[in-house]
């Protein structure tokens, strides 16, 4: 049994062109692919909640994800701004962060399993002061069972990154650092409202880096306004001359509020690039990070040494379990999705009444696990039949052998016997064509699904 192709549309299938890293598909719409879901209703979040996480299951990975969030400044290309912050407002945040961990540190599916990464992200944790990042790292060590090589990534600004917020990471017990640079070019930055200009933000890098105690790791995105592929390749060596260990190579996507839409429609700043030149940009990049021998470890990061190994980003966008902590955090758990309370009163009323701080919460496809294998090797950029659990009793990767193989005429991949290799092509489309095997599989499960009830 194989499925049928032919009714699928480009969407799916991908373009006829001779550029298929241009061309192959319209655009990338979001920055993670995603399977079905049902959303819970709110009456019954909170009781579904309890049951899931008195369960002592130890079956999969897990990660712990840490939301604190604030920002000196709206970045022009965000779309998730919170709030901005101030002293009061982050330390009666702060407060209740730390009432809600313990809580959950202290549920049975926590203390069951152990944590292999955590990432403590936002908006800006390094807008907490030195003492809070201290204490919030030793709460971790403290409360939860982790890994004797647990990955803890503090994530932040270069900006205002004293020695005193490097030594209070220190001291909890912090291993990884990941810096959203974004760019090292002044005019790119002042555009995007990033703080500090590239002489300070390379400064500070480097400095950073050369202490070599944590692994400092930078984001870059590409396709920003004023980025042409001359300030890409520059800040690309710019990244390389601060010694920094691993690179986050990320396509720029715009949507939603996001002020950067608004600034250019009154035309104060040029358009992004265009998804062609972004594919170009993406080319610059690996073949740039080839020809200086750095370790790739997914279709968008790679690393100077081993110490770095993006081992949250490989496992939370994929077929990890996710406890979320923090206003405006997401995660999952026991086949449900969940995000909590994105208003910061409404979350922290809730923590301090000792109620829920879930505002939504989904129940995943039957699927899932399917899904996130897809994810996890398109991520990768090869994906092996071997990790595919079965769909509706046959193998997977012969039952996609017909999308694989439209693939690979197109340029997208390249199949060998029981893998499938992305190419360039397919690692800049690796989002869309992960999406494009998840509904292909939800299609042909709700064509069967009520055929089986009928019998």
């Amino acid at each position: 049994m194989s499925v049928d192709i032919y009714k699928f549309d480009e969407s799916i299938l991908g373009s006829d062109s001779p550029d298929p890293l241009r061309f192959a598909f319209v655009k990338k719409h979001s920055a993670h692919a995603g399977g079905s879901s049902m959303p819970v209703p709110p009456p019954q979040q909170s009781a579904i909640f309890s049951r899931i996480t008195s369960e002592t299951t130890t079956s999969k990975k897990r990660c712990l994800y840490i939301h604190v969030p604030f920002c000196r400044v709206r970045c022009t290309f965000c779309n998730f701004f919170q709030n901005a912050a101030s002293r009061t407002l982050v330390d009666e945040y702060f407060s209740a962060l730390m009432k809600e961990l313990k809580k959950k540190a202290a549920l049975p599916w926590t203390q069951s399993g152990i944590f292999h990464a955590v990432y403590i992200g936002g908006g800006t944790p390094t807008d907490l002061s030195p003492e809070q990042v201290k204490t919030l790292g030793q709460a971790i060590h403290d409360y939860f069972p982790l890994t004797a090589d647990c990955e803890i990534t503090l994530e932040g600004r270069i900006n205002r990154f004293s020695d005193e917020l490097y030594l209070g990471a220190l001291d909890g017990g912090f291993n990884r650092f990941s810096f959203g640079v974004q760019s090292f070019n002044t005019q790119v930055r002042r555009s995007a409202k990033r703080l500090d200009d590239r002489e300070d933000v390379l400064k500070r890098v480097s400095e950073l880096a050369k202490e070599d105690k944590i692994p400092v790791i930078i984001d870059l995105l590409y396709g920003l306004p004023y980025q042409t592929k001359d300030v890409l390749h520059q800040d690309l060596t710019d990244f390389m001359s601060t010694g920094a260990h691993g690179l986050d190579l990320y396509q720029l996507v715009v949507g939603g509020s996001a002020p950067m839409l608004n600034l250019v429609e009154k035309g104060k700043i040029p358009p992004p690039a265009t998804t062609p030149e972004k594919a170009g940009m993406y080319e610059l990049g690996v073949k740039f990070m080839a020809d200086h021998h750095m370790k790739q470890l997914s279709v968008n990061h790679w690393a100077i040494d081993n110490r770095e190994r993006s081992l949250y980003n490989s496992l939370a966008k994929t077929y990890a379990e996710v406890l979320p902590v923090g206003c405006g955090a997401g995660g999952n758990i026991g086949s449900y999705g969940m995000m909590q309370h994105r208003t910061l009163a409404t979350y922290m009323n809730a923590v301090n009444e000792g109620q829920s701080t879930i505002a939504m919460m989904m129940k995943q496809s039957p699927l899932e696990p399917l899904f996130a294998s897809l994810k996890s090797g398109f991520d990768r950029g090869i994906i092996q039949a071997s990790k595919l659990p079965v769909f509706m009793g046959e193998d997977t990767f012969n039952f996609l052998m017909p999308l694989f193989k439209v693939w690979h005429d197109k340029g997208l991949v390249e199949l060998q016997e029981r893998s499938l290799v992305l190419t360039l092509a397919g690692s800049f489309w690796s989002v869309p064509l992960a999406q494009a095997c998840i509904q292909v599989l939800t299609s042909e499960m709700s064509i069967a699904v009520p055929q089986a009830s009928n019998h």
